[in-house]
């Protein structure tokens, strides 16, 4: 195992199904603007032979990788393969930044939190007191109802498909003098009656996994909602909830604030998180305007 960084910097993305992730064009930009060289490479477990997550972090890190990235489906899973832990990634239970000690430990982070919370603030602003219904208890979904309850909302209301992992998320979040309940997706178009916001942090609206996580019609000119998806930028439940004139928040801000600071944990070196949002928009864009002009052809 070598423990010397060659050059240029290289940084890995492990998830499923990231073939358009915008994560190596942005990292990659903020290098190029700090005068280094990064190359970022994706590990996407849906079309690698080799799915097993220890395996590919282990391989990242005996080939010099100074870290890597961890998205769906993979953030809780990878959290026993560590060495060691953030207090806010073993608090959450979750690891999307993965750092390689010169010493070659691996520790695991979690830049989702500030990503999801800035993104919020820069959105839609104080939500202290707020009502929230969440869509979602994965390993994002975690993070996010963490940033929640820093950021002062008086009610959580977590639903995910899977109940069970729902109400696990909410009872590890009992006693923050939060009300904080977990259920089935079932009944969340009700549930949404109640709220100020509607947050969704599953994969639905992804490109590939087309859809609204509940029905449009639920929602009201009075929420806010935000989407953790950041690619399409408008998801149709985003572009729904703005023709019913509620405020919307798109994933491209967390992208950008998260991807920030997992630079700062990899790098060591200071970015520069305004140009980096400035970019994802610009990214966000000529995607889109390449995806419109491929289907004019």
């Amino acid at each position: 195992m070598t423990t010397e960084r060659p050059t240029p910097l290289r940084v890995g993305l492990i998830g499923a199904g990231i073939q358009r992730s915008l994560s190596p064009l942005l990292h990659e930009a903020e290098a190029r603007e700090q005068g280094f060289s990064l190359r970022y490479e994706l590990f996407d477990v849906d079309v690698l032979r080799q799915k097993d997550p220890a395996r590919l972090i282990a391989a990242a890190r005996d080939l010099g990788y100074a870290g890597l990235n961890i998205t769906h489906p993979l953030k809780q899973r990878v959290v026993p393969l560590m060495d060691a832990l953030s207090d806010q990634a073993a608090a959450i239970g979750a690891v999307n930044t993965v750092v390689f000690e010169p010493d070659g430990r691996t520790v695991g982070h979690n830049t989702d939190v500030s990503g999801f919370a800035g993104m919020i603030s820069r959105g839609v602003g104080d939500v202290r007191g707020h009502r929230v219904l969440q869509l979602g208890a994965g390993g994002a979904g975690s993070a996010v109802a963490h940033a929640l309850l820093a950021m002062g909302v008086s009610r959580l209301e977590i639903r995910d498909l899977d109940a069970a992992r729902a109400e696990r998320l909410a009872a590890s979040l009992v006693g923050r003098e939060v009300e904080v309940v977990g259920a089935g997706l079932d009944g969340a178009a009700q549930a949404l009656a109640g709220a100020d916001g509607l947050i969704n942090a599953t994969f639905v609206g992804m490109v590939g996994h087309p859809g609204t996580p509940v029905p449009l019609d639920a929602v009201r000119a009075s929420h806010w909602v935000a989407d953790i998806v950041y690619f399409p930028a408008r998801t149709e439940l985003l572009q729904g909830a703005e023709e019913r004139g509620a405020r919307i928040v798109g994933g491209a801000d967390m992208t950008a604030i998260q991807a920030a600071d997992a630079f700062r944990l990899i790098t060591g070196r200071e970015p520069d998180t305004e140009r980096m949002l400035a970019h994802i928009a610009r990214l966000v864009r000529d995607r889109l305007a390449d995806e419109r002009a491929g289907t004019a052809v």
